[in-house]
């Protein structure tokens, strides 16, 4: 078998928890690799959010990569495989394009025990997901977890959340018949960073959009939310090795 896609990547607990969020976009997860870096991009059937996970090539302890390559596996068995990822493991993922499988092999870098999972592929074209350029001109940075809290105390009141900036601060609000939640965030409490181009802006999110945004909270400690009024909302993760996880979603006109 020629080689024309194996890659491994140092800490497949995080390779693990980023997979288990994106599967829960798309059960068909394409991947995308050139020599400069690897993609993993889900859309939703409805297209109303698009999760994005990009890795450069320097995180890899091994990137073998035949110019550009593309492929879709099942969302599913990716998840099965996965799940078997531990602490101690490294994960490496070869393509078996003959056997229409992606191999996943974990090693355990104390033992030198290895797993190794096929995760089949779909056999169909790979449509590339166009990158999303977008000038969004409030940013704020917060931890992770206070994130997660304020999507969880929306769950609580309605279906739409409402993301403002003025007056150098955010405010987000959900108002449903007798029930109305209101937070406001400015730099030092609880945010890390704040920074707007503009003086107002405000666009609404589907709560259920936050939701799948939020999963990913484990995988880093901050995160940092871009919006502008009436655009998408950017959600950015950032692993910490140089591999990324963004989330896009639309809003509520």
């Amino acid at each position: 078998m020629v080689v024309v896609f194996k890659i491994t990547y140092p800490n497949a607990s995080k390779l693990k928890r980023v997979f288990q969020v994106l599967v829960k976009i798309s059960d068909e997860v394409p991947f995308f690799a050139t020599s400069e870096a690897l993609e993993v991009k889900v859309m939703s059937p409805d297209k109303t959010v698009m999760g994005v996970f990009r890795a450069p090539s320097i995180v890899f302890e091994e990137y073998n990569i035949d110019g550009e390559e593309s492929f879709i596996v099942s969302g599913t068995e990716l998840k099965k495989a996965v799940k078997r990822a531990a602490r101690n493991d490294v994960a490496v993922l070869e393509l078996d394009r003959e056997g229409g499988v992606l191999k996943f092999t974990l090693q355990d870098k104390k033992t030198g025990l290895e797993r190794e999972l096929a995760v089949p592929l779909i056999p169909k074209p790979v449509e590339p997901l166009p990158d999303i350029q977008l000038d969004l001109s409030v940013t704020f940075t917060m931890l992770s977890q206070d994130f997660k809290n304020i999507v969880g105390d929306l769950k609580l009141v309605g279906d739409e959340a409402t993301f403002i900036y003025e007056a150098g601060k955010i405010t987000i609000i959900s108002t449903e018949q007798q029930k109305e939640y209101k937070c406001d965030l400015t730099e030092g409490n609880p945010l890390i960073l704040l920074s707007s181009i503009v003086e107002k802006a405000r666009a609404s999110y589907s709560i259920d959009l936050l939701v799948e945004a939020v999963r990913a909270a484990t995988i880093a400690k901050n995160v940092t939310i871009s919006f502008d009024t009436g655009k998408p909302m950017k959600v950015e993760y950032d692993i910490g090795d140089g591999s990324k996880l963004i989330y896009w979603l639309v809003p509520r006109i």
